[in-house]
């Protein structure tokens, strides 16, 4: 999926040894669909060789406002005007300082106080020490850039070059290249808090086996990414999964679905939308041995009890605040056969104004799905897509119901 194609990114390295990672985020900008332009400060040069980003980039790499190359000779101008945002990454206090005071004393901050701010978005990723990055002339920098139109989507913290440990990490490039797919994104649920499940759930019978299913979480964590980016301020509560948290959502693990529950119950005070898409077991041991259930040689298996589990979609759907309208309800059904049917009972059995379908089995682990999106009009097919585009459709569909209820 090329999330950035027909954009073309401006790349801007200022000195540090995070440089090194902007090889790697220029690759990943280009694989992402997007053209790149890198620009890079003296500074920048003593850390990697203009040579590496031209290759990376297949583009020649400017590095002074005096080339000869440029007609006009107004590389500064000319840059940012070809821009659909500026990626300044590493950046370094020198330079946010530079940026807060209008300095322009070579050609990537001439570039930034160059462009037109209305058309071409600044994104700043600092990269210093953590001293740096927590004295008060950095914060009071910070500050004013930002207050000026700059975006800055934080560092990371760890260990540093020089041996400390602490903030000021360039944040990874996987991680920059989705806050920029994420910037251009429609911000169709700015100002809500959106609440989803996803993964399995597992309810043990012994201390070594339990039963589940084969949900991987993906479908679910795609829609709290897509929900993010679209604005929201989301919440994950997830089942046990092996899979990364979205960039800029809080995220709760649970195991159980009892735990599932509590976890919900817990956030959905706040929550203006819940999405149910994680696959809860219906019914769990009543009774959960102290030790391993084995085997005795008689052949025969152990006798099990089941107790239902509770239906957190419906306990929701069924809240006061659901009901009266400040909770927007979706629910997900997972199903084996007759989909169409199976989800517009389930939709109506839960009482939820939008159940999505698909076919468990067919998207389970899977990077694609199919969707069924089922409300009081009818039912409407996503045809296959990645899940994270489907995420997108499906979070889009849920902005214009809420719209249109609120």
């Amino acid at each position: 999926m090329k999330d950035l194609a027909g954009k073309h990114i401006v790349l801007g390295l200022t000195g540090g040894i995070a440089c090194y990672k902007s090889a790697e985020l220029c690759r990943l900008l280009i694989k992402a669909g997007a053209t790149v332009q890198v620009v890079m400060t003296a500074a920048a040069e003593q850390f990697i060789t203009p040579v590496t980003m031209q290759a990376l980039s297949q583009r020649t790499v400017a590095t002074s406002q005096w080339d000869a190359r440029e007609a006009n000779n107004m590389a500064h101008i000319n840059l940012s005007r070809e821009a659909d945002a500026c990626l300044i990454a590493p950046c370094s206090a020198d330079f946010i300082a530079k940026l807060a005071h209008g300095q322009a004393d070579e050609l990537l901050s001439l570039m930034c106080l160059a462009r037109p701010a209305d058309k071409v978005p600044l994104l700043l990723a600092p990269a210093m020490n953590r001293e740096m990055w927590a004295h008060p002339a950095t914060r009071r920098n910070l500050a004013q850039v930002v207050a000026d139109g700059a975006v800055v989507p934080g560092v990371g913290s760890g260990e540093q070059a020089c041996g400390e440990t602490g903030d000021g990490r360039m944040l990874e490039p996987q991680d920059l290249l989705d806050e920029l797919i994420a910037f251009f994104q429609p911000k169709l649920l700015t100002g809500q808090h959106v609440l989803v499940t996803a993964g399995p759930t597992y309810e043990a019978m012994d201390p070594v086996r339990g039963i589940t299913n084969l949900s991987s979480g993906k479908m679910g964590f795609a829609i709290a990414r897509a929900a993010r980016e679209a604005g929201a301020e989301v919440t994950l509560v997830a089942g046990p999964v092996c899979l990364p948290t979205p960039r800029g959502i809080t995220r709760v693990d649970v195991r159980s679905a009892s735990n599932m529950l509590e976890a919900v119950m817990d956030k959905a005070p706040v929550a203006d939308i819940f999405v149910a898409t994680a696959a809860v077991a219906d019914w769990r041991p009543a009774q959960e041995a102290e030790q391993k259930i084995k085997k005795d040689g008689s052949g025969q298996a152990p006798t099990l009890s089941f107790v239902e589990n509770p239906d957190i979609l419906a306990t929701l759907a069924q809240s006061p605040r659901a009901q009266s309208g400040e909770l927007f309800c979706v629910g997900f059904a997972a199903e084996s056969q007759d989909l169409v049917a199976n989800a517009q009972a389930k939709r109506l059995r839960k009482g939820v104004p939008l159940l999505v379908g698909n076919i468990g089995p067919a998207t389970f682990g899977q990077d694609d799905n199919t969707l069924l999106l089922v409300d009081e009009q009818g039912v409407r097919e996503l045809s296959r897509d990645t899940k994270l585009a489907l995420a997108r459709k499906l979070i889009a569909d849920i902005a214009h119901k809420t719209r249109a209820t609120g």
